[in-house]
């Protein structure tokens, strides 16, 4: 076995020349000296019977001792037939797409790809629970080395500050980016789902509403009777008729209705679900809107604001105009008529899908999903007409046993 014989001593007192040259230790390594006074670390080996070298770092960062480890390891890497070049190459490819593959980087890519199709309020939110709540503890972890008790130990963190229900969202949406992982080949399971149960329970809010029949026309009645602005009370009586997400109602625009064709399509930016939606005005919500149509035309917003008329009506004014009702937040909200067509729809036995279409719901089954949004378009608009019949009859006080479902060919 060859003997090294190069030492620290000899190395630090080493002086640049005017050609590079080089200083043998032993078994093939060596020290190589530039011109301008750069000491590299290189390994001249034999594999497959060509003659090959290997940097191995530059000193002093890397010292004789460290050289010589690096060397050892290079030659049982040749004895057991691996080219240590390869080996080299292999490991920073491998420690790049671990830089690459963290749970940020990977979440970061997860979120970009949802982001044209979420409404910023609601993207907002999802980053900045990540950012908060789990980028500084997983953030720079490989997705795939991170362990079930890591994740629960994060959503710990969450739950011990009181927020029971953010730490819940936080393990969806981290379930989430491990799906996306396992699809995209950089983790092999999704860790989100050894820690059901793991989490303190909490109570899913759910909006306020009435879907007892006797109580919704009481509460029709009252609508009809708002004393407050016209436009508001317009706005009252078209909610129940229309069903639409609140935000959608008060950001309704003139030039999206078609009063002549009884309807109104709002534009995918506009939805929730970034995809158009078509809602078929029955002949009661299209008498509302004609009456409406002097007043606020001139603005483009069908519900302009009372301050002013440059923007949509705030979002809580049918909440309050509904507090002003005497109906309480635990009663009823303005997002509660949706439930309430939900639930009594369903009682009177309408296509379920029709109804979810009508509600422009997210559909979890992605085969479901990939729908056109005048799907059921036929029977939806009989059973919007049928839907605000019925809401006649309770308001009159009438027995209203069912709807009438229509029977769509």
């Amino acid at each position: 076995m060859a003997i090294d014989k190069l030492s620290d001593t000899q190395i630090r007192a080493v002086r640049p020349r005017d050609k590079t040259f080089r200083l043998h230790d032993g078994l093939g390594l060596y020290l190589e000296v530039t011109p301008a006074g750069h000491r590299w670390w290189r390994l001249k080996y034999n594999f497959g019977g060509k003659e090959k070298r290997i940097s191995l770092g530059v000193y002093p960062q890397i010292t004789l001792k460290d050289a010589r480890e690096r060397r050892d390891v290079a030659r049982r890497q040749l004895a057991h037939y691996i080219d240590p070049s390869v080996a080299k190459r292999e490991a920073k490819t491998a420690r790049a797409a671990s830089t690459q593959n963290t749970f940020e980087a990977v979440a970061r890519e997860w979120f970009a790809k949802r982001l044209p199709v979420w409404k910023e309020s609601h993207s907002s939110k999802v980053i900045r629970r990540l950012e908060i709540d789990i980028f500084p503890w997983l953030g720079q972890r490989p997705i795939a080395d991170i362990k079930a008790p890591e994740l629960l130990q994060v959503m710990r963190r969450v739950e011990d500050r009181g927020v029971v229900e953010t730490a819940h969202r936080c393990l969806m949406n981290c379930g989430q980016i491990l799906r996306y992982a396992i699809a995209t080949g950089r983790a092999e399971r999704d860790l989100s789902q050894d820690l059901r149960g793991a989490l303190a329970p909490y109570n899913e809010k759910h909006f306020a509403t009435i879907v007892e029949p006797k109580q919704v026309g009481a509460l029709m009645r009252a609508i009809d009777g708002y004393r407050g602005a016209f436009i508001t009370r317009c706005a009252l009586q078209l909610a129940p008729l229309t069903f639409v997400r609140p935000g959608e109602l008060r950001m309704a625009v003139w030039q999206e209705i078609d009063l002549d064709n009884a309807e109104w399509r709002i534009p995918a930016e506009r939805m929730k679900m970034k995809a158009t939606h078509i809602v078929p005005l029955a002949r009661q919500a299209v008498a509302v809107l004609r009456e409406l149509h002097p007043v606020s035309s001139r603005w483009g917003y069908v519900f302009p604001g009372v301050r002013t008329r440059k923007r949509p009506m705030s979002e809580n004014t049918v909440n309050a105009a509904l507090r002003r009702l005497g109906y309480g937040r635990d009663e009823m909200t303005g997002h509660g008529f949706r439930s309430m067509a939900c639930t009594l729809l369903n009682e009177q036995g309408w296509n379920r899908d029709a109804i979810e279409r009508q509600l422009a719901h997210a559909e979890r089954d992605q085969v479901r999903a990939a729908y056109n949004y005048a799907d059921y378009l036929p029977e939806r608009r009989k059973m919007m007409q049928a839907w605000a019949d019925y809401l006649d009859g309770l308001r009159r006080g009438a027995e209203v046993v069912g709807i009438g479902v229509a029977k769509v060919a």
